[in-house]
């Protein structure tokens, strides 16, 4: 090697750890972790249960507000004016805070029974396909399991509806509600809605929207969890023959969360 050469080192392992250490020992200067998509709600999630039990604690003021960022979450590519035709106000919503029964298949008819009359529950309009009672699912799957919850108020004059999309043809929907007196209906919101828009499914003599709210699935979703099932939900409960409704006096609509 010639006297004029300069001899160039390369850094040593010790010393590459050293800095990339020190990058990670910034003293937090760096961008803190987002929280997790449900991190915020985890200690009300009771995964065994199947249960967000937070649903259940707050009122129906804070029902109405969880409720807006929920569209406004999941509806970012609507304009504010669409984003506000589907806002449900606080004085729409019924305040079921009173009810403390975990919120799970078992308890729902004494849910039901708390905040109508029990006898009536039992029994359907005479025009058929006129529910008094209609219960929103997220899922076919779990619409079913509803309806073997309320199974119990059927009888020889008053039938559950199953108006959902798994395995039922929205044929076989129509022609169900044609032929059979409902009290209850239970379903999913795409498939409700195209049957009122048909004039299949009845809204005269309805009293009562329940929303299966607090139910979450393994992944920890629920009804208002993912937005292929919660803007159909918010666009049900913001139908104009609803609206109508909530704030009338002499024939107010019921809209209870579950």
């Amino acid at each position: 090697m010639s006297e004029g050469q300069v001899v160039r080192h390369k850094p040593t392992a010790s010393k590459i750890k050293f800095k990339k250490r020190g990058r990670e020992d910034d003293g937090g200067s760096r961008k803190r972790r987002k929280p997790a998509k449900y991190e915020e709600d985890e200690e009300y999630l009771d995964l065994e249960a199947g249960v967000n039990k937070k649903i259940a604690l707050i009122d129906n003021l804070l029902l109405a507000d969880h409720l807006a960022k929920k569209i406004r979450r999941f509806g970012s590519d609507l304009k504010p004016v669409e984003l506000s035709q589907l806002d449900i106000s606080p004085n729409c919503i019924t305040d079921t805070t009173s009810f403390q029964e975990t919120r799970n298949l078992e308890n729902l008819p004494d849910f039901l029974e708390k905040f109508a009359d029990p006898k009536k529950l039992g029994e359907a309009p005479k025009q058929n396909g006129s529910p008094h009672t209609i219960i929103v699912a997220g899922a076919g799957l779990r619409a079913a399991e509803v309806v073997r919850s309320v199974r119990k108020y059927q009888t020889k004059t008053n039938s559950v509806a199953k108006l959902f999309a798994k395995h039922i043809k929205i044929e076989e929907s129509m022609q169900f509600l044609e032929k059979h007196r409902t009290g209850i209906a239970v379903g999913t919101p795409m498939r409700l809605s195209a049957l009122v828009d048909n004039s299949s499914l009845k809204l005269d003599k309805l009293e009562r929207l329940v929303v299966d709210a607090s139910h979450i699935d393994q992944k920890k979703r629920g009804v208002m969890d993912m937005k292929d099932t919660m803007m159909p939900l918010a666009r049900w409960l913001a139908r104009r023959e609803f609206k109508e409704r909530y704030a009338d006096d002499e024939n107010r609509l019921q809209v209870l969360f579950y």
